[in-house]
Formats: structure tokens, C-alpha cells, sequence
């Protein structure tokens, strides 16, 4: 038979293994209603609200963003968000997000977002990292508004951009109103009648002339511009 102290031992490794055990289960449930109370919270708010794992793939987006974006949360979560982002805009957007995940930092950017009758609006997407009791990284957490509603009602023209815009061609005017309106440069070629590679080619030159990088910035050029409603 094993010595009484050693008995003694082993029962009270298993009575602190069983209060273990019960303080994880009560952690593991505290964080399970504290996630389902953020979820209702999220719910019950206009804003559109999204969180992303571990992985950056999204893991839950509210009422509102699916309501907004017509689809459901199966559809929306991992990559499936990223499918509404306009083709145009997607490259420098997922650059952004993926580049302050890897360095767990906030963001903040405009992008065009589809809505649920395929039209595509601006966005202002922000994000921050979220870290767990236990201080590990566990995502990311965010909303979405539309940026529209952040402009104000009385706007007038940058001279700036006005005599930027104006030294571009007639084409290349059209070009940019087309794709600051939403337009892909397939839908533009289209639309004026030239072939893609023509499109794609006043596209390049527009950025050139204007001298940006990226698309979201050329269209910042024509609302300000006037060219489009801001």
C-alpha cells in the first residue's frame, strides 16, 4: 500500500486538478457570454460591425453590414467580405488591412463597398486589434460607415484639384469620371466605346499626371474637383 502521505498527496492533486478544471470552465463560459454580449451590442447598433481570428479571415460581421451588404454571415466570413470590395479598390484595401494585422496596429481607409442593389458606395473602414483576458492577440475588430455621410453639405472645389484635372485630355477626363462614379476599366471601355488595353492605358497616364499611386486617390482628385458629387 502507498504511505498515508503520498495517498494524501494524490487526493489533493485531484481536489486542485477539479478546482482547475472549474475555474477554466468558469472563465471559458465568462468569455463565451462575454462574446455573445458583444455580438447582441453589435447587433442592436446601426453601424456596421465586423471582427476577424487569429488568421484575418472574418469571424463576424452585425445586422447591419449584412443588411447593407445583402448577404449572409456564411457568405461575408473568412474572404467572402473582400468579394464587395470594388475590383478597383481591393488591392490597395486588403494591402492596408493585412499590413497593420501583421503589425497589430490600428487602421483607417476608404474604399468602395457594394451594397446590396449593386451599387457600390464609399466607405470609411477602420480597424484595431483586439487582445484576450490572458493579453494574447485575437483579431481584429471594426466598423464600416458610409463615408458620404461624413461629408459636408456645403462643398466647394479645391483649386488645386480643379487645375490638375483640367491639364488631363477630354478622354482622360471621361475616364476618371467613369471610374470615380464606380466604373471598372473594362466597364468604362465599354461605356466609351474603346477597348480595355486603351482604357487601361488613360487610366495610367491619369495617375501619372496626377501623381498617385492608386486609384482611391484619383478619385479623391475628381470629388474634389467637383467633377463628382462629394
Amino acid at each position: 500500500m502507498p504511505p498515508e502521505s503520498q495517498v494524501e498527496s494524490m487526493e489533493g492533486l485531484r481536489s486542485r486538478l477539479a478546482q482547475l478544471e472549474a475555474e477554466l470552465l468558469r472563465h471559458r463560459q465568462g468569455r463565451e457570454d462575454g462574446e455573445r454580449w458583444f455580438r447582441q451590442l453589435a447587433d442592436a447598433t446601426p453601424v456596421m460591425i465586423w471582427m476577424s481570428g487569429k488568421d484575418a479571415g472574418g469571424v463576424f460581421f452585425n445586422r447591419a453590414w449584412l443588411g447593407f451588404r445583402g448577404r449572409a454571415m456564411e457568405q461575408e466570413m473568412g474572404n467572402g467580405w473582400t468579394e464587395g470590395v470594388h475590383p478597383d479598390d481591393r488591392d490597395l484595401c486588403l494591402e492596408t488591412y493585412l499590413k497593420a494585422f501583421a503589425a497589430r496596429r490600428p487602421f483607417r481607409l476608404q474604399h468602395r463597398l457594394q451594397r446590396l442593389d449593386g451599387e457600390y458606395c464609399w466607405v470609411e473602414l477602420v480597424g484595431a486589434p483586439r487582445f484576450g483576458e490572458d493579453g494574447d492577440f485575437a483579431g481584429f475588430t471594426g466598423s464600416a460607415t458610409e463615408a458620404a455621410n461624413r461629408r459636408s453639405a456645403a462643398f466647394t472645389p479645391s483649386e488645386e484639384a480643379v487645375r490638375m484635372v483640367f491639364a488631363l485630355t477630354e478622354r482622360e477626363r471621361q475616364v476618371l469620371v467613369l471610374i470615380a462614379d464606380g466604373k471598372s476599366t473594362k466597364e468604362t471601355a465599354v461605356r466609351l466605346g474603346i477597348s480595355y488595353k486603351t482604357a487601361d492605358s488613360h487610366r495610367s497616364r491619369i495617375l501619372e499626371k496626377l501623381g498617385v499611386h492608386e486609384t482611391a486617390s484619383m478619385v479623391r482628385y475628381a470629388i474634389r474637383a467637383g467633377l463628382i458629387e462629394p
